[in-house]
């Protein structure tokens, strides 16, 4: 069973996303965000999300493309998986690509670590739960970076939801079943 959960800021989905695998099991939480120890507030986000989880979930940090499939190729098919989000490492990926300018090269690598992700969730034998931020309602971003990072998660939301089973969408905290 793969399920994709998706909603705005502060919608309330990683919290949604965390009650769907159960509090007792041998949840292997992956964490893509990137620490950065001059940012405080990122930092204080990141010990919330820390805070709100049972001491028998495992963590795994992997916020680079090759961890994260990686992490996703080894589950085991009892233990669940929960990827806590794909926007923060769709961000790493545009970064390492050097991708911000929209070079066709960097946006082929870009592509490859998606088609990557796409076919690691499609094809892993382990409950999968993905967390990702549904950019697609808001308004068309000021900036060039802005509408790259739009453009590429919608399309990497559209593309997992092809191979989820079930698609929510949290709303002011609601759960949505999309599929």
């Amino acid at each position: 069973m793969r399920t994709l959960v998706l909603g705005g800021a502060r919608s309330g989905k990683s919290a949604h996303a965390e009650g769907l695998v159960p509090e007792d099991a041998a949840v292997t939480y992956v964490a893509t965000a990137r620490r950065d120890p001059s940012d405080a507030e990122w930092n204080e986000r990141i010990a919330a999300h820390v805070a709100r989880r049972p001491d028998c979930w495992r963590t795994v940090e992997a916020p680079d493309s090759d961890s994260l499939r990686r992490v996703l190729a080894e589950a085991a098919g009892g233990d669940p998986v929960l990827v806590d989000d794909l926007a923060t490492w769709l961000t790493g990926v545009l970064d390492d690509a050097g991708a911000w300018e929209r070079d066709p090269a960097a946006l082929e690598v870009v592509a490859t670590h998606c088609d990557a992700l796409v076919e690691a969730v499609s094809t892993s034998s382990a409950r999968v739960v993905l967390v990702s931020a549904e950019v697609g309602l808001g308004v068309v971003p000021g900036t060039r970076s802005g509408r790259l990072f739009r453009d590429e998660l919608g399309s990497l939301n559209a593309r997992l939801a092809a191979v989820c089973d079930e698609v929510l969408l949290l709303v002011a905290g609601c759960p949505l079943r999309i599929r």
